[in-house]
């Protein structure tokens, strides 16, 4: 018969499972035991065993079946005893040498580019971790006991209501908390507004119905800008939602040119991935065209703080709260990690939203709403973004200064706001240039990776660059690098639009 133990009465560095078998007797069973512990490296050197008393409480057995088993691996060097330190592993205790005491080898990760110029990320190294460990301490004593039971999927009030200010000062949205639902992010507002969104246990804990979103609080067809991120349109598409390419110029997506879409996704603040802002009237323009439809639009303010050569370009929605969706994030701002967002509703989607989101939240984490509320609250949020700001407008004249420099054939768009530059290259270039780039272990991508497969537009090659990836240490070198690698042509004065 088999007996099977798991030390918890005292640490001894590791939980410690033994078994012992009934030949032999209680006391040879568990020298051998024990000896195989050490023997395989399972006891390490200097770990400390339990008393006696505790071990044999554990394993059923009396005590003095313990003491004596202990003096034995004592008397034949595999322990040690001294008055004071208890009993424990002899240092010259060495583990075989065979298999089981291989080194397991931690798993190779994929080799990662050199110089990761990549757009989408902010610099995950400055991250502000003390300041936000303030803000999550403070966050956490001050929490009521009914933050850790289930959540509001409205999201923490606290946060919602320090978004409401913030949003208002910071970004010219018009709000209030009951009009704030809390997300995950960009990404999964459009599964709770489109579809694919429920959340699990809608009837209680991990399991049960799935929310109503699956139905879609929107529907489309739906238009968005000839150039975004083809991510976002998978999602749509998974979601059977149709995509209507918008084209764009020098003033934005060409909303002039919308028609019956049942509504239309932008990003007004700094156009993804071209740069530039909408324009004004075409602003005014598609709130008038939602208005005369019915319909909304959906305000995708991806990196709206970050502005450099330009006065502050508000919302889209404060010119109408009632037709606009904003969505928000700090994917940017701070850390995609965090996985936290905002969608600012029309009264009328509300309760259709929370619907879709289930009874309790299940994306979000609400110690992390709590910490991002005090953060905001305490003024950490504004002082991390001012710095960040005069961090990434610093690259972002590194960036244009090197290409003055060493390629000004190459013109420069869209560094006005945001964490990238567009290149535009000479035409037929982009796709070689990106594979010499990838040659040189650069991360980056090419303009034709965002572009609609359905617009009309007409192509121009180009580099979309992010400045903001890499570390400060390792841009230098990563600007150095690109430079390196762009074709040559006319010469042209670089342009800052």
């Amino acid at each position: 018969m088999e007996e099977s133990w798991v030390n918890s009465a005292e640490r001894i560095g590791a939980d410690l499972h033994l078994e012992l078998f009934e030949p032999g007797g209680r006391r040879a069973s568990l020298i051998r035991a024990l000896r195989e512990a050490v023997r395989s490296g399972r006891l390490a050197p200097g770990t400390r065993l339990p008393p006696y008393r505790s071990l044999a409480a554990d394993l059923g057995v009396a005590r003095n079946t313990v003491a004596d088993a202990y003096a034995e691996l004592v008397a034949e060097g595999w322990l040690t005893a001294r008055q004071g330190s208890g009993t424990r592993v002899a240092d010259r205790a060495e583990p075989l040498r065979h298999a089981a005491r291989t080194p397991i080898k931690a798993p190779l990760r994929a080799r990662g580019p050199l110089h990761d110029l990549r757009q989408g990320a902010p610099d995950a190294s400055a991250f502000p971790r003390a300041a936000w460990l303030v803000s999550y301490r403070r966050a956490l004593q001050q929490a009521p006991s009914e933050v850790f039971g289930p959540g509001d999927p409205a999201g923490r009030r606290e946060l919602r209501e320090a978004l409401t200010e913030y949003l208002a000062r910071a970004r010219g949205v018009r709000t209030e908390p009951e009009r704030i639902v809390i997300c995950s992010g960009f990404a999964h507002a459009l599964r709770l507004l489109f579809g694919q969104g429920g959340s699990a246990g809608r009837n209680g804990g991990g399991g049960g119905h799935v929310g109503g979103g699956d139905d879609g609080v929107l529907h489309g067809p739906l238009a968005v800008e000839a150039y975004g991120l083809g991510f976002h349109r998978g999602l749509l598409a998974t979601a059977g939602v149709r995509t209507v390419p918008l084209a764009l110029d020098a003033d934005g997506a060409r909303v002039g040119l919308l028609e019956r879409e049942r509504g239309v996704l932008l990003t007004p603040a700094h156009q993804f991935p071209t740069g530039g802002p909408l324009h004004a009237s075409r602003r005014a323009a598609v709130i008038d065209w939602a208005r005369a439809r019915g319909t909304v639009v959906l305000e995708d303010d991806y990196d709206g703080e970050f502005r450099y050569d330009r006065k502050p370009v508000g919302a889209v929605q404060g010119l109408d709260p009632e037709r606009v969706i904003y969505i928000g994030s700090v994917s940017k701002s701070l850390s995609p990690a965090l996985r936290l967002g905002w969608m600012v509703l029309p009264e009328q989607y509300v309760d259709d939203v929370l619907a879709a989101k289930g009874e309790r939240e299940a994306w979000a984490s609400v110690l992390d709403q709590l910490s991002l509320a005090d953060f905001i609250l305490s003024g950490a949020y504004d002082r991390h973004v001012r710095r960040m700001r005069q961090r990434y407008r610093r690259r972002r004249d590194r960036l244009v200064e090197a290409l003055a420099e060493h390629a000004p054939h190459v013109e420069v768009t869209g560094v006005a706001a945001g964490l990238h530059a567009v290149l535009r290259l000479p035409p037929g270039t982009e796709r070689s240039t990106v594979k010499a780039a990838a040659w040189q272990g650069i991360a980056l991508d090419g303009l034709a990776a965002f572009r609609h497969p359905e617009t009309t537009m007409r192509a121009v090659d180009g580099l979309v660059v992010g400045y903001a990836t890499p570390s400060e240490h390792a841009y230098g070198a990563a600007v150095d690098a690109l430079c390196g690698v762009l074709p040559p042509g006319e010469q042209r004065g670089p342009s800052t639009v």
